[in-house]
C-alpha cells in the first residue's frame, strides 16, 4: 500500500534516507524493511524555536514495489497553419506562458521581444557591471526571460487563486528545472539555471510553429475603431493578428508613455521604493537558526519582515540568501539595484530589498518632485505621476553615487543615526559603492520610514541592526507604478482585443503570478477568438 505521512525531522535526519525509513516505519507500526521506498511531497523549514526542524510530507510505499514519482508532461501541438494568431509583446514569464497556452489552444503566438536572447544578454550585463555601460534594450529588466531570469528566479507566490501554481512549476520541471521546486515551500531555480530553461521554452514555441523574434521593439499600435489590429516595430515592420497581449514588464516606461500619448486609459498605481540592505550571510544564519554555524544540512537562512511606521508599510522584498546585489538600471544616469542568488545560494552575503509603500498623496507637498513633473510637462494627477517619481529618485541616486553606476551606500547603524560612514564593508555590488548620506537622494518620508523600520527590525531579529551591514540605494523596481486597466474579459475596457498582462500591467508580482496571468489571458483569448 501507499500512505502519505508527515514527519518532523532534525536537519541531519532529513538528509538520511535510512533514518527517514525508520521514522516512517515507526509511525505506522511497521519494520523499516517493510518500507520499499518513498518520495517527498512537501518540505519546509521551521526555525522558530531553539531547534530548527524540517517538516516534510512523504508518500511512502509499504510492502509493495516502489515506483518513482513522475510528473505529467504537457504536449503541445503544431500551430504553423493555425487560422488565428495573437501577438505577445514581451518574452518574460507572462509572455512565455501566454504563448505556450495559446499553442495548447490552437492559436499561433507571435512573440516580439525588444531585447536579445537570454544568453546574449549576459554580455550586456557584464558591460553594465564592469564598465558602467547600460544597453536600454538589453539589461537586467529587458531581454528574453524578463527581469526574473537574471534577478534570482524565486518561484514563491501567495496568488493561489489566480491559477494552477503546480501546473506552472510542472512546466518549469518539464523544461529543465529540478524536481525539488515541486516540493519546497519557497521554491527557487537560480539565475545560473534559468537561461537554459527559458531557451527550452523558446524552442518549444518555435517547434510548435510559433513565431519568436528578437530586437523587435514595439513603437506603436495599429488601432481602428477602438479595435487593435496589430503593432508597428522600431525596424519599420507592421505585424497584424487577432489579438495583442501586452506583457512588457514593470520597467517599460516607453509603453506607458505611448499608451498615454494615444489617450488609451492607464492609471497611476501605488508601488514600493527604498533600498537594498546586505548582511554577511553568517549573521542572518546565526539569528535565524540560533547557532554559531548552520552546518551542512541547512540552507542559507532567509527572512521576511514587515512594519507599520506612522501609517506607512515598510517591508522586505525579494530576499536573496547567499546572493548578490546587481545594477538593474534600464537607462543611463539612473541608479537601480536588485538582488539575485545562484541555485546553490553559496555567496557570502544575504541581501534584501527594504521598501516603503508609495502613493500619490505622499508626493503632493514635495517641491522637488513638482518641479520634476513640470520638466516632464506632467502634473500630480497624471497617470504617469508615480512613474516620474520613481525616475526622479533613480536619477538622484545616480548623482549621489558619483556616476558610472557606483551606488551610494551607508552602514546600517549609521543610516539609522544620520551618520556618514567613514568607510563601507565589503559587499557584493560589482560596480562599487560610495559612502553617502542617503537622506540626500532619498525622499524625506522614505528615509525616515526606513530608519524607523530598521530599528524595529533590529528588535525583532536580535543582531540584525549592525554596522556590518550596508544599505545600498535605490531599490525602485519592485512593481509597476502604472496599471493598465482591463475588464471582466481581461481586455482593455477601451481598446478591444488588447490584453494587458503580467507585472507591467499591474496584475502580477513575481515569476509564478506573472506566468499564471499569462495563461489566464491566453485562455480568455481562446474563448473569444475560437467561439
Amino acid at each position: 500500500m501507499q500512505k502519505q505521512i508527515s514527519l518532523k525531522l532534525q536537519p541531519n535526519e532529513a538528509a538520511d534516507d535510512a533514518v527517514i525509513k525508520e521514522y516512517i516505519a515507526r509511525s505506522i507500526g511497521k519494520k523499516a524493511n517493510d518500507i520499499t521506498g518513498f518520495y517527498w511531497l512537501k518540505k519546509s523549514i521551521d526555525a522558530r524555536g531553539r531547534q530548527t526542524w524540517i517538516n516534510v510530507t512523504i508518500n511512502a510505499f509499504i510492502e509493495e514495489p516502489f515506483i518513482q514519482r513522475e510528473f505529467a508532461r504537457i504536449n503541445f501541438g503544431d500551430v504553423s497553419n493555425a487560422p488565428h494568431s495573437a501577438i505577445v509583446i514581451g518574452a518574460g514569464p507572462a509572455g512565455l506562458f501566454a504563448a505556450l497556452k495559446l499553442i495548447e489552444k490552437g492559436i499561433r503566438p507571435i512573440v516580439l521581444e525588444r531585447g536579445k536572447d537570454v544568453r546574449a544578454r549576459r554580455r550586456d550585463l557584464a558591460a553594465l557591471n564592469k564598465e558602467g555601460v547600460v544597453n536600454p534594450e538589453s539589461n537586467y529588466c529587458f531581454g528574453e526571460g524578463g527581469a526574473g531570469t537574471y534577478s534570482d528566479g524565486k518561484l514563491y507566490t501567495r496568488s493561489n487563486k489566480r491559477g494552477d501554481i503546480n501546473r506552472i512549476l510542472n512546466l518549469f520541471v518539464q523544461y529543465g528545472a529540478e524536481e525539488k521546486i515541486m516540493i519546497e515551500a519557497h521554491p527557487h531555480i537560480g539565475t545560473n539555471k534559468l537561461p537554459q530553461i527559458i531557451t527550452a521554452m523558446r524552442q518549444q514555441i518555435i517547434d510548435s510553429g510559433g513565431v519568436y523574434l528578437f530586437d523587435k521593439k514595439v513603437t506603436d499600435f495599429v488601432i481602428a475603431n477602438d479595435v487593435i489590429k496589430g503593432v508597428k516595430t522600431a525596424d519599420g515592420d507592421t505585424i497584424n493578428a487577432d489579438a495583442v497581449i501586452l506583457a512588457t514588464g514593470h520597467s517599460a516606461r516607453d509603453i506607458f508613455k505611448l499608451l498615454d500619448s494615444k489617450k488609451i486609459l492607464i492609471e497611476a498605481k501605488p508601488f514600493a521604493l527604498g533600498v537594498r540592505v546586505e548582511h554577511p550571510q553568517s549573521v542572518i544564519d546565526n539569528i535565524q537558526y540560533h547557532c554559531t554555524s548552520r552546518g551542512e544540512y541547512l540552507p542559507p537562512a532567509s527572512y521576511s519582515l514587515v512594519q507599520q511606521v506612522e501609517g506607512k508599510g515598510v517591508f522586505s522584498f525579494c530576499m536573496c540568501p547567499g546572493g548578490i546585489i546587481a545594477p538593474a538600471a534600464t537607462n543611463p544616469e539612473e541608479l537601480v539595484v536588485n538582488g539575485w542568488s545562484p541555485s546553490k545560494r553559496n555567496n557570502p552575503y544575504a541581501n534584501s530589498g527594504m521598501v516603503v509603500t508609495i502613493e500619490q498623496q505622499d508626493l503632493v507637498n514635495s517641491k522637488e518632485y513638482n518641479n520634476y513633473l513640470k520638466s516632464k510637462e506632467a502634473n500630480a494627477s497624471s497617470p504617469l505621476a508615480l512613474m516620474y517619481f520613481q525616475e526622479m529618485v533613480e536619477k538622484n541616486c545616480f548623482i549621489a553615487g558619483g556616476g558610472n553606476f557606483v551606488a551610494p551606500a551607508q552602514r546600517l547603524v549609521d543610516f539609522c543615526h544620520n551618520k556618514l560612514s567613514v568607510n563601507l564593508p565589503a559587499n557584493s555590488y560589482l560596480p562599487g559603492t560610495h559612502s553617502s548620506d542617503l537622506s540626500v537622494p532619498l525622499p524625506v518620508f522614505v528615509h525616515k520610514s526606513l530608519q524607523q523600520g530598521f530599528i524595529a527590525f533590529g528588535k525583532k531579529m536580535k543582531g540584525y541592526l549592525t554596522n556590518d551591514a550596508v544599505v545600498v540605494a535605490t531599490e525602485s523596481r519592485t512593481s509597476s507604478p502604472v496599471r493598465i486597466p482591463r475588464n471582466s474579459d481581461l481586455q482593455h475596457p477601451q481598446i478591444k482585443n488588447l490584453y494587458p498582462c503580467g507585472e507591467g500591467a499591474g496584475y502580477a508580482g513575481g515569476i509564478v503570478s506573472a506566468a499564471m496571468d499569462g495563461e489566464r489571458v491566453a485562455d480568455k483569448i481562446a474563448t473569444v477568438v475560437l467561439k
